[in-house]
C-alpha cells in the first residue's frame, strides 16, 4: 500500500522559511516523479512543483521559481520542498504527491499546513 508522509509544516512569519519532507513507502520511490500540489482554504488545487525520479529534471511554477526549491533522496525514499521568502499567500495545506506512468498523480499524502503570518 503507498502511503506519502509528509512532515515540516507550521506557522512562520512573512519573510520566514519553511522545509517540508514527504517520505514514501509501499513503491519503488526511486522509480517515481513526484511533486508537491498546494491548497489554501476555499479555493482549489495548486500545482507547485515537480521533478523526475533521479532529481535532475525539474519544475516549478513560474511565481515560486525564486523561493522554492524542490529536491529528493532517494536512498532516504524522501522528498523535500525548501520555502523561503515566504509570503501570507503561501498559506496553505502541501500535499506531496506521485506521479504515475502517463503523469497523472496517483497517490497524495494527507498534506502539511503551512501558514504565513505575523
Amino acid at each position: 500500500q503507498v502511503q506519502l508522509l509528509e512532515s515540516g509544516g507550521g506557522l512562520v512569519q512573512p519573510g520566514g522559511s519553511l522545509t517540508l519532507s514527504c517520505v514514501g513507502f509501499g513503491f519503488t520511490f526511486r522509480d517515481s516523479w513526484m511533486g508537491w500540489v498546494r491548497q489554501a482554504s476555499g479555493k482549489g488545487f495548486e500545482w507547485v512543483s515537480s521533478l523526475d525520479a533521479g532529481g535532475g529534471t525539474i519544475f516549478v511554477e513560474e511565481s515560486m521559481k525564486e523561493r522554492f526549491t524542490i529536491s529528493r533522496d532517494n536512498a532516504k525514499n524522501t522528498l523535500y520542498l525548501q520555502m523561503t521568502r515566504l509570503k501570507p499567500d503561501d498559506t496553505a495545506i502541501y500535499y506531496c504527491v506521485q506521479y504515475g506512468p502517463y503523469l497523472d498523480f496517483v497517490s497524495w499524502g494527507q498534506g502539511t499546513e503551512v501558514t504565513v503570518s505575523s
